[in-house]
């Protein structure tokens, strides 16, 4: 787990607004940055990679950062910033929703939209920053906690934001120690976000809400269970199979999708240890009736065969 560090100390008042942009962008993504003084403004960023994930700490004065239309337009990827702020608020605007977060909070920021995130006083933000696809592997759509304050005091949210905080203060460690870090840590978001509140809609569809997830939770507990099937999620939840499937719908997949999905990412992950199970016992393990099946779906959704990847991985 390599660590980094980027300071203004040492850089001419005249080229620090330059210098701090390239820091920035090169941590984040491209921004546009508003400073009181720019001339005498101090920072500092420490980053560290955690696998998929990367955990950076930025210590500033007083700042404005807007992701501006013109700098979405060019980007490959989508991602996300969870920023949890720990000596002042932050004010934070995106999709027409404004929302201040105190020390002790977290939010969401999407990067693929237009955003405006500040702070008058000087701050010290602890920013977890992780592409879409995979936060969205472990969490039913995401997007729909983005400028939303997220109470990291207590709770699962609180174990989250605790462990943040202690993997800031990690010493370097080895490559593969972080990558289950971070895999580990992205677990511990996807639960804290999904045992808040969802958005308004009225009880029933609060109802539907909590059905599904408790029936994504069934699926993912019971993956190497050969009897996986809608009929038992169903039983499992106390509800039709004809309601689970609308459920489902609702979320656009199905439950034989999902389930399929769950599977090869869990296969998927039993695959980045290079001296893991045979690729037999991973494909039997999560339900797979042969190996060739097994490849041809793993294939179709990562665009490599299992063995193709965990090669991938020895030489990572």
């Amino acid at each position: 787990m390599g660590l980094s560090a980027q300071t203004t100390d040492g850089i001419a008042p005249a080229q620090r607004a330059g210098h701090w942009n390239r820091v920035i962008a090169e941590a984040y993504f491209p921004l546009q940055l508003s400073f009181r003084d720019a001339a005498t403004f101090s920072g500092r960023l420490e980053r560290r990679q955690l696998g998929v994930a990367a955990l950076s700490r930025l210590a500033t004065e007083p700042m404005q950062y807007e992701r501006r239309p013109n700098h979405i337009s060019g980007a490959a990827d989508e991602e996300y910033l969870i920023t949890i702020p720990r000596r002042s608020p932050v004010e934070f605007r995106q999709l027409g929703r404004e929302v201040r977060c105190d020390p002790g909070g977290f939010i969401l920021e999407r990067g693929d939209e237009p955003y405006r995130f500040s702070y008058g006083a000087p701050n010290e933000l602890c920013v977890l920053k992780v592409a879409k696809p995979v936060l969205a592997e472990r969490l039913r759509d995401p997007d729909r906690f983005c400028a939303a304050v997220i109470d990291g005091r207590e709770g699962v949210a609180g174990l989250f934001t605790s462990t943040l905080r202690q993997l800031q203060d990690l010493p370097a460690t080895e490559p593969h120690v972080a990558e289950v870090l971070g895999r580990q840590l992205i677990e511990l978001l996807a639960l804290a976000l999904d045992r808040q509140v969802e958005p308004e809609g009225g009880v029933r569809s609060a109802v539907r809400a909590a059905h599904l997830r408790r029936a994504e939770q069934v699926i993912r507990r019971n993956l190497s269970d050969p009897a996986l099937s809608p009929e038992m999620v169903a039983d499992a939840c106390g509800i039709s199979k004809r309601y689970l499937h609308e459920l489902f719908s609702d979320a656009n997949s199905t439950v034989s999708q999902f389930i399929r999905e769950q599977r090869l990412y869990a296969a998927r992950d039993a695959l980045q240890t290079a001296q893991g199970p045979a690729m037999a016992e991973i494909a039997y393990k999560f339900g797979f009736s042969d190996q060739a099946q097994f490849s041809r779906l793993f294939k179709a959704m990562f665009g490599l065969t299992p063995s193709g990847y965990r090669a991938g991985q020895r030489v990572g």
